[in-house]
């Protein structure tokens, strides 16, 4: 029997920080869903520029509803809100220290060569992956991603339902964020995704990039080489 991997628990630590922002974001994001429906519940119109931006928030402070207890709801949540902006401030500095240290400065500069990696999507790679020469191969790598087909079997009979449900969920739908920026820097994905969308929907075609994005990563991280978009000729 061949034994999982287990990380060194300082690895653990650096991804539980960054998993915690993750789990921040989501919880400001449902915050940010309950006051936009209790404003259109109450038919309160707010102005869509600058959604969510310090003016915004402040504007929101100024709605006042018919009764003391409405203000009171609406303002636990701005509270709430403001609580969880300050929390994932704090640890967007931490991750972004964490970043420079020597232990991780060379390979966070490396992936932020790829197109669509950010300094906050490589530490979000680097703690998930923690060694990238435990994957043998872009196939193990993809799969441990989650960015393979579902395929179901019934007896000699194989076919495929999407995209498979086991994944790395920090991982997958990171790269598929990534990979929207991604196609609009790099020629050769913006190409490959065209072509893709001749044949299907963009959101699968974006999978596929996502792919093609994950094996640019591999290459940068095992030849410690910053990656150079092709030239692509039109």
């Amino acid at each position: 029997m061949k034994g999982i991997y287990v990380p060194p628990r300082v690895k653990v630590e650096d991804r539980t920080l960054v998993r915690t922002r993750q789990s921040m974001v989501r919880k400001q994001t449902r915050c940010k869903n309950q006051i936009t429906s209790i404003l259109f519940f109450y038919g309160i119109t707010v102005p869509d520029e600058s959604r969510w931006s310090r003016r915004f928030i402040q504007f929101l402070e100024t709605i006042r509803m018919e009764r003391a207890s409405g203000d009171l709801a609406l303002k636990a949540h701005l509270e709430e809100l403001k609580h969880l902006r300050e929390i994932i401030a704090g640890l967007n500095r931490s991750i972004l220290n964490l970043s420079k240290t020597e232990e991780y400065r060379s390979d966070v500069l490396l992936l932020k060569s790829v197109p669509g990696i950010s300094t906050l999507t490589a530490m979000t790679l680097l703690t998930e992956l923690v060694d990238i020469s435990r994957f043998s191969s872009l196939d193990k790598l993809a799969s441990y991603a989650g960015l393979v087909p579902d395929i179901q079997s019934s007896g000699e009979t194989e076919y495929t339902r999407g995209i498979t449900f086991r994944r790395n969920a920090a991982m997958r739908s990171l790269l598929i964020e990534a990979s929207w920026i991604a196609v609009r820097k790099d020629p050769a994905l913006m190409m490959a995704f065209d072509k893709l969308t001749k044949r299907m929907k963009k959101t699968q075609a974006i999978v596929h990039i996502a792919r093609k994005l994950l094996n640019r990563i591999r290459f940068v991280l095992k030849n410690r080489e910053k990656y150079v978009p092709a030239v692509v000729s039109l």
